[in-house]
């Protein structure tokens, strides 16, 4: 039987003089108050009431029992009120978890922002160190992570923050070398940059899109950056996030493939912990991240189609 239970049970009834009293308060029986004091003396092994047929008074060690009791009881209930504010209060430490890739583009300026906007929550940001089952993050003590994947867990939530658009670009050194990209089975026929959790490539949007395994890695890479360094250079044709080459777009160091076709954004998604009710800081932290976004989009390159 639940300790905490018979230990309750006890301290009304050292409070009350008698099973009865007890009961009533407990909005119990007098029976039941009284086996629930018999086996607190069990598993305590000694006898802590003395029983007559009018009252009920503590022994020696029922006095010491009863103080401890109570003690217990009311450290517990404060810390439970306690706990209930910190859920209610944005404040408190908030740890945060993304790949690389996400945590170099606006997300780390928008937790900046955050982190700024609300001085008392402590963040602790780290990039990299995700495991491939993305809710793991849970177990190692990040309260929340960020993916471009919709998992499809029970175990966890998720909400859509913002979306990252991506382009299709080479530059024109290398499209001078080796001829445009005209359609997208011409993928197939050029040297790739390939990032290594992106192997497959979806071009255009919607039911006319279309899948791409890429087989001709010229160059592959879990950063993002490297592989925009490496278009840059002219080594072959890359889909890349389009905030970090956005100014070499601009300046024509990039250019955009197949823009009649485009490719699609990807959702950028909060996770987070299961649970009825969310941490009021982390609902605070994810509604000013949705509302950052935006304020702040993306901005996206003119092209001729």
């Amino acid at each position: 039987m639940d300790r905490l239970l018979l230990m309750h049970s006890f301290v009304t009834v050292a409070q009350n003089g008698s099973f009865n009293g007890a009961a009533k308060k407990l909005g119990s029986s007098g029976s039941l108050v009284s086996r629930h004091v018999a086996e607190l003396e069990r598993q305590v092994g000694v006898r802590l009431v003395n029983r007559t047929a009018r009252s009920v008074s503590l022994t020696e060690q029922g006095l010491r029992y009863a103080e401890f009791c109570s003690r217990i009881l009311d450290e517990i209930a404060t810390e439970d009120v306690s706990i209930a504010q910190l859920h209610d209060r944005a404040e408190g430490a908030l740890s945060i978890i993304c790949p690389k890739w996400i945590g170099s583009l606006d997300l780390g300026d928008a937790i900046a922002a955050f982190s700024a906007a609300h001085p008392k929550i402590h963040i602790r940001f780290e990039l990299g160190g995700m495991s491939d089952r993305t809710y793991d993050f849970l177990d190692s003590g990040f309260d929340v992570a960020f993916h471009t994947r919709d998992l499809r867990d029970s175990g966890v939530r998720l909400k859509k923050i913002a979306s990252l658009p991506f382009v299709l670009c080479a530059s024109p050194e290398y499209l001078e070398r080796h001829g445009p990209l005209t359609e997208p089975n011409e993928i197939a026929t050029h040297d790739c940059l390939v990032h290594v959790n992106d192997p497959v490539w979806r071009i255009g949007h919607g039911h006319s899109s279309t899948l791409h395994k890429i087989r001709n890695v010229a160059f592959s890479s879990n950063s993002y950056i490297a592989l925009q360094k490496a278009a840059v250079h002219g080594r072959g044709i890359g889909l890349l996030p389009q905030r970090p080459a956005y100014d070499d777009l601009l300046s024509g160091a990039l250019e955009v493939l197949l823009p009649g076709l485009g490719v699609p954004d990807r959702p950028l998604y909060a996770i987070y912990g299961p649970g009825q009710s969310t941490p009021k800081k982390i609902a605070v932290f994810l509604e000013f991240l949705t509302q950052w976004f935006s304020r702040n989009p993306i901005p996206r390159i003119a092209v001729d189609a």
